[in-house]
């Protein structure tokens, strides 16, 4: 038990999304204010449709899940409509209704002095869990940090709806117990010119206090698994296959490189749809370039394939890769980027608009792109490749650059200030 050390009682913060489960944003995000939590004498457990987290802090409920039957048909109804049936709504309220009781017991069993939802208040992939935390914040005044990734408003496919009570009401909510964090000034911006709501900005981090560790023997052999010959390079692409990745950029770019080489993508489609990713092989084949979709042996833990290949980690992947291929359209923040940073590895990035105001005037030097691959970049990624000397000064600049702005201390020191706004006993008010 963890305990405070102005109080001497018990403070738990309780997580809650659809998930907390793999290697996307919300889930690495949520590991990282965790590991904060807990270093300020916190516990922290976890509410979601889907779980890896410790059995004895977890708190699974199936309707929590975007993927759960009910919620797809929800979703259905509500977007891509200008209208929805009274069935619709009743059912949103019937599943509310069933979460909220859930959010009830998970509070209550564990003690909850601090609701975190991550990304529930945000994108609306599942209507009736925003709607449940947002009446279970009014109901118990709980002190609320909401972390919000993205926005609806940020993506098209919610734009037309039939739901613009439920977004106007929980996705977010304007109430003053709630601390609202953003991951990027834009968004800060945005919600507060869309809705009124201030936020904190608090980026995406990594802990550039401590280097990642050298490679160990379970991952020396990652090159053979990958299919790479002893001269061929391994570029990376350590993203799902999802259209906004712009991934049609880094076959172009590693076609002309001209060099013997593998983009290797690290992640599968996962539930944005397959086309894309037929759209990806398909201009591989058109321009030459041996892309490799690895995602059945890169997991977010070590282990076997069902015919007994290893699985590997994506950080096992990172120090063999020689150049990280980042060319987004759109992205939140950027975790590829600040991971591509902490590897000491360069980076092909495209000039999307959060890179362009949030990242790139911080001084790092990359092989950038603005929505094309130009001879230039071209010309700076092959002097990357043949010169060892001058990748090491690029990337050893950025790293430092990095610590400065993106570290664990970083988040420290502004989860701390929002802390104290929550459990008033931090500064000797009980």
């Amino acid at each position: 038990m963890a305990y405070c050390e102005y109080c001497k009682k018990q403070h738990n913060v309780g997580f809650v999304s659809t998930r907390f489960a793999g290697t996307d944003g919300v889930s690495l995000e949520t590991e990282k204010w965790a590991r904060t939590f807990e270093k300020e004498g916190l516990t922290c457990f976890y509410f979601a449709g889907e779980l890896d987290r410790p059995e004895d802090r977890s708190y699974l409920v199936a309707e929590a899940h975007f993927t759960h039957p009910e919620i797809r048909e929800v979703n259905q109804h509500c977007f891509g409509a200008t209208k929805r049936g009274r069935f619709v709504t009743q059912q949103v309220h019937q599943l509310k209704e069933t979460l909220k009781d859930h959010l009830y017991q998970f509070i209550d069993k564990y003690k909850i002095d601090i609701l975190v939802p991550e990304n529930a208040l945000t994108i609306p992939m599942n209507i009736p869990l925003g709607l449940a935390i947002t009446e279970v914040i009014t109901e118990t005044g709980i002190s609320t940090i909401a972390h919000h990734h993205d926005f609806y408003w940020e993506r098209q496919q919610f734009l037309s709806n039939a739901c613009w009570d439920y977004l106007n009401m929980a996705f977010p909510p304007h109430m003053p117990q709630i601390h609202h964090v953003v991951i990027n000034t834009s968004a800060d911006n945005q919600l507060s010119l869309r809705t009124g709501i201030s936020s904190t900005v608090i980026p995406n981090v990594m802990d550039f206090e401590n280097p990642p560790s050298p490679p160990d023997e379970y991952s020396s052999d990652v090159r053979e698994a990958l299919g790479l010959k002893s001269y061929e390079l391994l570029i990376l692409q350590p993203t799902r296959v999802v259209k906004r990745k712009g991934i049609e950029h880094a076959i172009e770019f590693v076609h002309r490189l001209g060099a013997r080489a593998k983009l290797v993508i690290s992640h599968a489609s996962g539930d944005e749809g397959h086309d894309y990713e037929h759209r990806v092989w398909e201009y591989s084949h058109l321009m030459g370039v041996d892309t490799l979709f690895v995602s059945d042996i890169i997991n977010d833990r070590r282990g076997k394939t069902k015919d007994g290949r290893k699985i590997y980690t994506l950080q096992d992947i990172y120090p063999f890769a020689d150049l990280v291929t980042y060319p987004s359209n759109y992205e939140g923040f950027g975790n590829a980027f600040v991971e591509a940073v902490y590897y000491k590895k360069p980076i092909v990035v495209n000039n999307y608009s959060i890179y362009a105001t949030d990242i790139r005037p911080k001084g790092f030097s990359v092989i950038e792109i603005d929505g094309y691959v130009t001879r230039s970049a071209v010309r700076l990624a092959k002097k990357v490749l043949r010169e060892p000397d001058f990748t090491e000064k690029m990337v050893a600049q950025n790293y430092e650059i990095a610590l400065r702005n993106y570290s664990y201390k970083v988040l420290r020191r502004k989860l701390r200030t929002l802390m104290d706004d929550c459990l008033p006993c931090r500064y000797g008010v009980h």
